[in-house]
């Protein structure tokens, strides 16, 4: 008995020793560890440091690691967690050793390769989250293997292939997401086989053929997904039998078929349906308005009635999807909805008189942009939780109600560009409104005092209204919060109250065009913050005392120390301007006074106002010299003192104004000579000195005014010769030298004004002919040459001026015969009155032109002669034409093997064909991103290169802008604008396929280490952007906008010529209008001030941006660069640079070392090319070139540069 006890303890012992020498030399966790290490071999940081690098060490234990995560019992790793960790690399084999292994979660990285058959081992794995990466290759069938497998994520990698159908042997899956990845063929029916079935996400792929019905009954699923395939056939009537928890049915962009099935209401469980862009046929079922949780509904096309039932509904937001349809009156009493966004549609039909009628929790109604017409419904008063009710650019006609006015929580309200009339409510109340906009209507009476005590407002706006009566005397005491009132183009009345300067917070302040009477209240001078104040066209008068003269408001506006812009035109202050107007603001920009019947000397103190770019003090009453001082404004732009009776020389001192674009001294008491120094002022585009007294020659030296557009010295007492430089205004559109005393010839060199569009030299004593080059100025519209003494006869060349539409060359010495062609056919005798021996046409009333036999004879021959010689040419041409033919036929008949040039009919290109060819849009594609969408680089299967801009449709106002590049870039067409291939467009996607410009863009080449563009470079292409931008203002039949002209929209092809491309914003001016409105903002830095400030769009606006681009291009410094801070902009900088610190300025790689006379050259040449961006960027617009201009002044300085470096 003890040896047997004695037997069975050894025996006991020794098995207690195999299994521990088993559980040694077995899987345990210096395994995992091993598998680890080799793991993190596998790995690529994306940067050296990364903390995994240094934290998977052996020196530690493997449960202490980073993303590891092991089990209590036996210490082994149990789960790896390394989501968007920036790691990529391949997955080892090796990881099929982690035996206990249960969650392995790596999404959101960028591994790669196939995933290795040895993880089919990890029987334990209940997740399995790859999704995010790009891994590649087949879905491995392996995974039918992992029995507790519950989450299989795949999505957004390179899988290719079928989906296998081991697949179902996961009984215990929860969850399939294989979307955004390249798998295609049949769903397999096997996946209806997975009992626990809740998630099936298998968007964007290339699926075709149907769903296999027996997914229909899983009735675990709560979601199915199959969006962007090419899925096809019909929905199963019975689709919901089975399905009593199903929330989202997505199925959008395929081409299911049929009908949609009359069950869909019975899965009452739906919060989302998506089935728009299918070939689904019939109705809409009327059952949908059961499914009472839904909250999403996208079927495209019309708003259905049946959304009136949706009562779970809380948002429909359908902006700018060109709907065309009527809002059905059920939307708005469904009483969950907070928020309904239409706006920017075409849609029309009236709203609903039931609006709100059933406790509607409606918070925001956006609709502005469409066609809606009749009247605001009174039932708007039923809409109590209101907060936002924007209504305004539509046809809406009648009263505003008085029910509008009781709504307690609304804090915008805009009703502004509508047909509205009628009186506005007196009930207006609104406590919490904000922003208050009811201009452009034509609302009349007095306006409800009750406004004027909303404390809450910030803005409003009545302007261009009809209303009338007085502004209360108590107006700004309960107005804390206003920054800006809006009240011009109405006829307000009365006086303007002191009150008003309550309104502490008000920077803007527009009384313009009413009739206020009175003077202007000293008190604004309290409005601390006041930015810009304009009285324009009222019956104000200045509030000077008995005792003195003074315009005494002025006094009071030196407190304003924000003030950028005075504008009090047409009042009639009759007063002096006080010494104090050089105490206003170091802002203020702006000084427009015309016709304001202001009298005395203009004072000396006006030097002080350092910032004034723009001062107008026309048709008034001024007397005594322009002041020296008016030297010290550096920054002045426009000087108009016209229409006065100012008198002395015109000072040299005006001629430090080197800014200075627009000068009228016309209309004064002016005399002596035209200062020499006038020519130094490069920049001046507008020159008016007519109707003064001022004699003596013209200078030579403004000739130098190479821009100048209109030049005007008329009547004075001018003599001598007509300078030749007159030819040096290439780009001038009017000389007006009538009214002097000029002798001489007409000068021949005004050969090269092809521009001029209006020319006088009537009333002097000029002699000669006129030269045969004027028929050269293929401009011309106007041209007085009357009152003179020219002889000879008139020349036949200006029959070509095709676009002249006066003449007047009475009073002359001419003779001979009257031109009959071109423009002289509707001219009359008006045109020829007293001159010496002019014959022609009897409508002229002058003698015929003398005839002879022997000229009748000589004719006759001539005529013969050339019938028959026109006879043997047809004869030629014909021979030719059929040699031709034949030839060409033969040339045609291509062999059979011969491959066939392609088509030039765009081509269509569909969503799928994009999608392959930017391989699913990934990043390694991107080509670059903007404010609407991004541009990727794609390769089409005949290996076609084309650049495809994605619009992202979640930002605002990416569908207009789609429009818009659609609109404008089918009808556009030139060599230095980007070329539209094709287009791609649906409800949720939307893209321009353009030409692929493999030189990048102009930001690319500026900024990118080792990219480098000479000068010359640089000239050329900022000279194909001119021709662009000549060809949308000029070339065009309607002048268009760009409005966000930058270097990253500049694109270069193989031969580094410049497209313009991104019209996303653009804009085309309707016939006869030069000048719009957008509420759309361009880029910050490239942006002109009346478009950043105002929402002004014009072409001056692409001039501006033009300007601050050739100064980048050529300093390779960004206007958004941080030494611009405050004061301090990229036009300041280069102004204050010019002429003698150019070289600080320069993109210093354009200058090389010991090549001093070439760089003379560079800077020189620079230094022309800064000087036409200044005059581009100037702060006014009217004060800017047009790109005709600017095209042919940097064409000059290319060639002047071409020469000079020929001669070094």
């Amino acid at each position: 008995m003890e040896k047997t006890w004695f037997l069975y303890l050894t025996a006991v012992a020794l098995a207690h020793c195999f299994l521990a020498c088993l559980a040694l030399n077995g899987p345990n966790s210096t395994t995992d560890q091993s598998a680890l290490l080799v793991f993190k071999s596998y790995i690529t940081f994306n940067h050296p440091n990364h903390l995994l690098a240094t934290n998977w060490s052996s020196a530690t234990s493997v449960c202490d690691w980073i993303g590891v995560s092991c089990g209590k019992r036996h210490y082994r790793v149990v789960a790896l967690n390394l989501p968007n960790m920036g790691i990529g690399g391949t997955i080892p084999p090796h990881i099929g050793n982690l035996s206990f292994l249960s969650y392995f979660n790596i999404t959101s990285n960028t591994f790669h390769g196939h995933l290795p058959s040895e993880l089919a081992r990890l029987h334990r794995l209940n997740v399995v989250d790859f999704g995010v990466n790009n891994f590649g290759g087949d879905v491995p069938a392996w995974f039918g293997n992992l029995p507790k497998l519950q989450y299989l994520h795949l999505k957004n990698n390179s899988f290719t292939g079928l989906v296998p159908a081991s697949i179902s042997n996961i009984s215990t899956l929860e969850s399939l997401d294989l979307m955004f990845n390249f798998l295609e063929g049949s769903v397999p029916e096997e996946i209806g086989y997975l009992p626990k079935l809740k998630w099936l996400r298998m968007r964007f792929n290339n699926f075709s053929g149907p769903i296999p019905p027996t997914i229909f009954n899983i009735s675990s699923l709560e979601l199915i997904d199959f969006t962007h395939n090419m899925m096809s056939g019909n929905l199963p009537e019975d689709l919901c039998i089975f399905l009593p928890k199903l929330e989202i049915l997505a199925l959008s962009w395929n081409e299911f078929d049929g009908q949609i099935p009359s069950t869909l209401g019975e899965c009452r469980e739906l919060q989302i349906i998506s089935l728009s862009y299918n070939k689904f046929s019939g109705f809409i079922p009327k059952a949908i308005g059961n499914l009472t949780l839904l909250q999403i509904l996208y079927l495209g096309g019309e708003i259905p009635q049946e959304l009136g039932s949706l009562h779970s509904l809380e948002k429909l937001a359908m902006e700018s999807a060109n709907l065309t349809s009527l809002i059905p009156s059920s939307i708005f009493n469904i009483s969950s909805l907070k928020m309904l966004n239409l706006h920017t549609n075409n849609l029309f039909g009236s709203l609903s008189r039931d609006m709100c009628l059933h406790h509607s929790s409606l918070q925001i109604m956006y609709l502005p942009t469409n066609k809606l017409m009749g009247n605001i419904p009174r039932a708007i008063g039923n809409c109590t939780w209101l907060s936002v009710f924007v209504i305004d650019e539509n046809n809406l006609t009648g009263l505003i109600p008085d029910k509008i006015g009781k709504l307690p929580n609304v804090r915008e309200l805009r009703l502004s560009v509508n047909n509205l009339m009628g009186a506005i409510p007196t009930s207006i109340l609104l406590p919490n409104v904000r922003e208050l906009r009811l201009s452009v209507n034509n609302l009349m009476g007095a306006i409800p005092t009750s406004i004027f005590n909303i404390s809450s407002l910030q803005s409003m706006s009545l302007a261009e209204n009809n209303l009338s009566s007085n502004l209360p005397s108590s107006i700004g005491l309960w107005l804390p919060n206003l920054d800006s009132l809006f009240l011009g183009g109405n006829k307000l009345t009365g006086i303007i109250p002191e009150s008003i300067s309550n309104a502490s917070n008000l920077a803007l302040l527009d009384l313009d065009g009413n009739a206020f009477t009175g003077s202007i209240p000293k008190s604004l001078g309290n409005l601390r913050l006041l930015e810009i104040l304009n009285l324009e066209n009222n019956n104000l008068t200045s509030g000077s005392s008995a005792s003195s003269t003074e315009l005494s408001f002025l006094n009071s506006l030196v407190n304003c120390k924000h003030l950028t812009d005075l504008i009090i035109n047409q009042n009639p202050l009759d007063g002096i301007l006080p010494t104090t107007i050089g105490n206003l603001s170091s802002s203020l920009e702006n000084i427009r006074a015309e016709y304001c019947g202001i009298r005395g000397n203009i004072p000396s103190e006006i030097g002080n106002v350092s910032n004034l770019a723009f001062l107008s003090l026309r048709h008034n009453g001024l007397i005594g010299f322009i002041p020296s001082t008016i030297k010290a404004l550096g920054k002045l732009q426009i000087l108009d003192l016209s229409d006065n009776r100012l008198h002395g020389s015109i000072l040299d001192d005006i001629c430090q104004l080197k800014n200075m674009g627009d000068l009228r001294l016309n209309q004064n008491e002016l005399f002596g000579l035209i200062p020499e120094c006038l020519g130094n002022i490069t920049s001046l585009r507008y020159l008016y000195l007519n109707s003064n007294k001022l004699t003596f020659v013209i200078p030579t030296r403004l000739g130098n005014l190479k821009d100048i557009l209109e030049i005007n010295l008329s009547s004075n007492s001018l003599n001598g010769n007509l300078p030749p430089q007159l030819g040096s205004f290439k780009v001038a559109t009017l000389i007006d030298f009538s009214m002097n005393q000029f002798t001489g010839k007409i000068p021949s060199t005004i050969i090269g004004l092809q521009n001029l569009v209006n020319l006088s030299l009537a009333h002097n004593k000029l002699q000669g002919s006129i030269p045969d080059s004027f028929g050269s100025m293929v401009s011309l519209q106007f041209l007085d040459l009357s009152y003179n003494d020219l002889s000879d006869v008139i020349p036949k060349s200006l029959e070509t001026l095709s676009h002249l539409s006066y003449l007047n060359i009475s009073f002359n010495r001419l003779k001979g015969q009257i031109p009959n062609g071109g423009p002289f056919a509707n001219f009359t005798i008006q045109s020829f009155l007293s001159n010496d021996a002019l014959c022609g046409a009897p409508k002229f009333q002058v003698a015929p032109c003398p005839t002879s036999s022997f000229h009748h004879l000589r004719k006759k021959r001539v005529a013969l002669a050339l019938y028959i010689l026109l006879l043997i040419a047809s004869i030629l041409l014909a021979t030719t034409f059929v040699f031709l033919f034949i030839k060409c036929r033969r040339r045609n008949q291509t062999p059979s093997n011969v491959d066939l040039l392609p088509t030039i009919t765009p081509p269509r290109i569909t969503y799928q064909q994009l999608f392959r060819a930017t391989n699913g849009f990934r990043e390694s594609n991107l080509l670059g991103m903007g404010s609407f969408g991004s541009v990727y680089k794609a390769i089409l299967k005949d290996n076609t290169v084309l650049a495809i801009k994605v619009f992202n449709l979640q930002v605002e106002g990416a569908f207009k802008s789609f429009d818009i590049e659609c609109e404008i870039m089918r009808n556009i067409r030139h060599r230095n604008l980007t070329k539209v291939i094709s287009s791609c467009s649906n409800l949720d996607f939307k893209a321009i396929v353009l030409e692929y410009m493999p030189n990048g863009s102009l930001e690319r080449w500026l900024y990118s280490y080792n990219y480098f563009l000479d000068l010359l470079q640089r000239l050329d292409i900022m000279i194909d952007v001119a021709c662009a931008l000549e060809y949308l203002h000029h070339g065009y039949s309607i002048p268009l906008v760009h409005c966000d002209l930058k270097p990253s929209n500049i694109l270069l092809d193989d031969d580094m010529v410049a497209h313009v491309s991104d019209f996303g914003i653009a804009k085309l001016l309707d016939l006869g209008e030069s000048v719009t409105h957008t509420k759309t903002i361009a880029t910050f830095g490239y942006i002109a001030p009346e478009f950043g400030s105002k929402g002004l769009v014009s072409t001056s606006c692409d001039v501006y941006s033009y300007g601050i681009l050739l100064m980048e291009a050529f300093t390779r410094v960004k206007p958004t660069d941080e030494m611009f801070l405050e004061d301090m902009t990229m036009r300041r900088w280069m102004r204050e640079s010019l002429p003698n610190a150019i070289s600080h300025v320069i993109d210093a790689n354009l200058l090389k070392p010991e090549e001093e006379h070439l760089n003379a050259i560079v800077l020189q040449c620079v230094s022309s090319i800064m000087d036409l961006a200044l005059s581009c960027s100037t702060e006014l617009p009217g004060e800017r070139l047009n790109m005709k201009d600017v095209l042919a002044a940097l064409k000059k300085v290319k060639l002047w540069y071409l020469a000079n470096c020929r001669r070094s």
